[in-house]
């Protein structure tokens, strides 16, 4: 199925997301299920009716920008959820100050799991204050980076 960029998308839909208090954080395409599924955040979080404000705008908005040529597809809208990993600099920024994970593909200055404060990300590493001092680690050496969840 041909489908426009994701980064198309998510311009175009920007503007939509703020109109009802969100922020579009990622659009993304599942082929097999034929689905466009939108993130959105919010300053206090996202709850079921913003989701459903911005499915409505973003529906309407959609048929105006034709993202896969007429074919059809579900449209689906969510919050990032809690383990969602950080993939761009927006996530490191917005969650600077508080507490997260990162796991590494091999050991890096003898761990492969970090925990403790996203300081901030610059030049592609990662600034984390842990409990043993300051940590500098390549976003590179990374599978995942996410929020810790404390139960």
């Amino acid at each position: 199925m041909n489908i426009k960029p994701m980064r198309e998308i998510e311009e175009y839909l920007a503007p939509v997301a703020a109109s009802v208090g969100a922020e579009l954080l990622e659009a993304v395409w599942n082929n097999r299920e034929r689905s466009l599924t939108l993130y959105i955040d919010a300053p206090g979080g996202v709850d079921l009716d913003l989701c459903e404000a911005f499915h409505h705008a973003a529906d309407a908005a959609l048929d105006e920008l034709d993202p896969t040529f007429g074919a059809a597809y579900t449209l689906n809208c969510s919050s990032p959820g809690l383990d969602r990993p950080f993939r761009t600099e927006r996530d490191f920024a917005r969650h600077a100050g508080e507490k997260i994970e990162v796991h590494l593909y091999a050991p890096f200055e003898g761990a492969k799991y970090y925990e403790g404060t996203l300081v901030s990300l610059d030049d592609g590493v990662i600034v984390l204050q842990t409990e043993k001092g300051e940590r500098r680690i390549p976003f590179d050496k990374t599978s995942k980076v996410c929020l810790l969840i404390e139960v």
